[in-house]
C-alpha cells in the first residue's frame, strides 16, 4: 500500500492537470470581460469608425468618428466622454455604394494629436489637454493613415488613392515633401531606433521600409497576406519584430535583420489593424467579422502564441490598449453600432 500512494498520487495530479488545462483551452475568454461604451451619434444609429489613439500621457482614447463629422476623447481614467464637434462630413459614392466620409485619421505627437479628415482633405492639430482646435494643413489628395514621426518631427500622410505619403511639418503641417510608390500605401508603424517608417502595399501584398532621413524605400517583403493583403502595422522596436495585420491573421516579421516571417496567428476575419504592447509583450487583434479579438503573447525568438480569444461585437476592429490591459476596439460600418467596444481583464 505504501508503494501505491505515491502513484495514486501522480494519477490524481497528472488528471488534475489535463482537467485545467482543457478548461483553460475551451474557455479562453474568462479572463475578460466585455461592454460598450456608447457615444452620441446624433440619431445616425451608428458610429463608423477607421483607427483609434491611446494617449497615456493624459489616459484619452481619441475616436475619429467619420460618419458624425466628430471626434470623440474618452477619459479611460473615470469613462467620461468629451466631443470635439465641426469637422468636415460629406457623402460620396464608392463602388458603387454612397458613403460618409469625415473624420478617419489620428496620431499622438507632441502635446497635439493629429486628425485627418477626408472629407477635405485637411489635417489639423488639437490640444491634447484642452482639446482647443489649432491649426490645420491641407493635401490635394484623400489622407488615410496619418502619423506623427517623432525623430523628425514631422506628420507623414498615406494618399492611396494617389499612392502617396505626404510630409507635412509638425508644427505648421504644410507640405514639405511627396514622396510617390508603385503600390497603394497601407498601414504604419514608425521606428526611431532604426530611423525607418514600415508602411504596406495592401495591392502588391508587400510590407517596405522607408528610411526616414533619406526618404528612400531600404527594404521590401513578402506579407504572405494573400489577395486582401496586408493592412496596419506595429513595431517592437527593441526586437524589431514588425507585426502585419491581414485580414484573417496576424504575421511576425524580423524587421530588425533580414525580415524574415517569424510566425503567424489565426485571428478570424475582418482585421485591420493590431496593437502591441512592448511591455507585456502581447499582440491585441480585433477581428471585425468574426467579432472576436484575439490576444496573443510573444516570445523572444518572435514566435506567437494564443492568450485569449474573446467575443466583441459584429464591426469591432482596431483596438487600442491602456496601460492597465484594457482594450478599446473601434466600429466598422458591420453590426450597427454606436460606441466602442471596451475588452477588460479580469479584475479591471
Amino acid at each position: 500500500m505504501k508503494q501505491r500512494i505515491p502513484l495514486l498520487l501522480t494519477v490524481i495530479v497528472g488528471i488534475g492537470a489535463i482537467a485545467i488545462a482543457l478548461h483553460a483551452a475551451g474557455d479562453q475568454s474568462a479572463d475578460y470581460t466585455t461592454r460598450t461604451l456608447a457615444l452620441p451619434d446624433h440619431g445616425q444609429g451608428n458610429i463608423t469608425m477607421d483607427y483609434i489613439a491611446y494617449d497615456p500621457k493624459t489616459g484619452y482614447v481619441w475616436v475619429p468618428a467619420i460618419n458624425v463629422g466628430s471626434v470623440y476623447v474618452v477619459d479611460t481614467g473615470n469613462g467620461s466622454v468629451r466631443e470635439i464637434s465641426g469637422f468636415a462630413a460629406n457623402e460620396v459614392e464608392l463602388g458603387g455604394r454612397k458613403r460618409r466620409q469625415g473624420p478617419s485619421g489620428v496620431s499622438i505627437g507632441e502635446g497635439v494629436v493629429y486628425i485627418g479628415d477626408r472629407a477635405d482633405s485637411s489635417v489639423c492639430a488639437i490640444d491634447e489637454k484642452t482639446l482647443a482646435r489649432k491649426n490645420c494643413g491641407h493635401i490635394d489628395s484623400t489622407p488615410d493613415g496619418v502619423v506623427y514621426v517623432a525623430p523628425t518631427k514631422e506628420v507623414w500622410v498615406t494618399a492611396p488613392r494617389d499612392k502617396s505619403v505626404r510630409i507635412l511639418d509638425s508644427q505648421t503641417l504644410n507640405e514639405k515633401e511627396k514622396l510617390t510608390f508603385e503600390g497603394q500605401p497601407e498601414g504604419y508603424a514608425v521606428d526611431a531606433k532604426r530611423g525607418r517608417l514600415y508602411m504596406n502595399y495592401e495591392d502588391k501584398d508587400l510590407t517596405t521600409a522607408i528610411d526616414l532621413k533619406t526618404r528612400k524605400t531600404v527594404a521590401k517583403w513578402p506579407s504572405s497576406c494573400g489577395k486582401d493583403g496586408p493592412h496596419g502595422l506595429s513595431i517592437d522596436q527593441s526586437t524589431g519584430f514588425l507585426f502585419v495585420a491581414c485580414s484573417t491573421q496576424a504575421e511576425v516579421l524580423d524587421a530588425g535583420h533580414n525580415g524574415e516571417k517569424l510566425s503567424s496567428i489565426d485571428t478570424g476575419d475582418g482585421v485591420d489593424d493590431l496593437n502591441y504592447s512592448p511591455v507585456t509583450h502581447t499582440l491585441y487583434v480585433g477581428a471585425a467579422r468574426d467579432a472576436k479579438l484575439t490576444v496573443a503573447r510573444v516570445d523572444a525568438a518572435g514566435k506567437l502564441s494564443l492568450i485569449a480569444q474573446v467575443p466583441t461585437h459584429e464591426g469591432a476592429r482596431n483596438g487600442v490598449v491602456t496601460k492597465d490591459g484594457t482594450v478599446y476596439l473601434a466600429h466598422s460600418q458591420l453590426g450597427q453600432l454606436a460606441g466602442l467596444i471596451v475588452a477588460s481583464p479580469s479584475g479591471k
